[in-house]
């Protein structure tokens, strides 16, 4: 309770200091309102229903499944009483779960037609390849897992008084 990992405290952001950040700042907001006026410009209608229908669908369908999904994993790791193990899962699935949303059309087979008139390539394999890289993704943590554990059990073992028999 209390310490620097406790989500209940507040986080204190401290406001832009000089002229540098401010000018910064505000050319950030230039380009995102460039690039906003680019993207909207030839079907802002499209454009607009597409990102309020991917907000409602991200806070509506996709919040709830990963927030289950990741409360199962520590509820796993807690009862075993190693919750921090929990970010082995986290990582890896977050990451595979962000390359299916990007690529799904791809993956999911739903525009072969379209990405081999626009590329010349064929569109089959995307979803070998994505489970290959999320088969690569696990046992990448996996393994960073046990040489963590490696090094720790290792700590340990040097730390520890030599047993007098």
């Amino acid at each position: 309770m209390g310490g620097p990992y406790d989500v209940r405290r507040p986080v204190m952001r401290k406001p832009p200091k000089g002229t540098m950040q401010l000018l910064l700042l505000a050319c950030s907001f230039a380009l995102a309102g460039y690039a906003g006026v680019r993207l909207l410009g030839d079907d802002w209608l499209g454009v607009t229903l597409w990102f309020v229908g991917a907000a409602l669908l991200h806070d509506l369908v996709l919040l709830p499944l990963y927030a289950v999904a990741d409360r199962g994993v520590v509820r796993v790791f807690g009862a075993a009483g190693h919750r921090e193990r929990a970010m082995y899962v986290r990582v890896p699935a977050a990451l595979s779960a962000l390359l299916l949303l990007v690529w799904f059309p791809v993956i999911g087979g739903q525009v072969d037609r379209r990405y081999r008139m626009a590329t010349g390539l064929p569109a089959d394999g995307f979803l070998g390849r994505w489970l290959l890289i999320t088969a690569v993704l696990f046992a990448g943590s996996a393994l960073l897992f046990l040489l963590r554990l490696r090094l720790r059990l290792r700590r340990a073992t040097k730390d520890r008084p030599p047993v007098v028999h």
